[in-house]
């Protein structure tokens, strides 16, 4: 059986500021991504090393679901809040890597 899951996982590091916004923006993007039919895990977590670092981790059943997240969090607060800063994640599945994202245009 071939595993279609998408992963994904990297780092935001946040300006300074606008780090207040961004912490408050983040438990509703956590709790609406988890809630999105095929998300499997979605995980936020502050870097222990790095100040303002952002470290995400996520799973989706497959690429629809992850394209299902990605249009919905365009439309989203955190979105807004977020637009402009950079993201270095890179997506795969299991297999294999399917891309890497620098800049700031994967969702996340």
């Amino acid at each position: 059986m071939r595993d279609e899951k998408i992963y994904l996982d990297g780092y935001l590091d946040i300006p300074a500021e606008r780090q207040q916004a961004v912490m408050e923006a983040l438990p509703l993007h956590i709790s609406l991504t988890l809630a999105e039919p095929g998300c499997l895990k979605f995980e936020v977590l502050e870097s222990t090393e790095i100040a303002r670092r952002l470290l995400v981790s996520e799973i989706f059943v497959d690429q629809a679901a992850f394209e299902a997240h990605q249009a919905r969090n365009r439309a989203s607060a955190w979105f807004s809040v977020t637009t402009g800063i950079e993201r270095h994640f890179q997506i795969r599945t299991r297999l294999g890597c399917l891309t890497n994202v620098a800049g700031a245009r994967a969702a996340g």
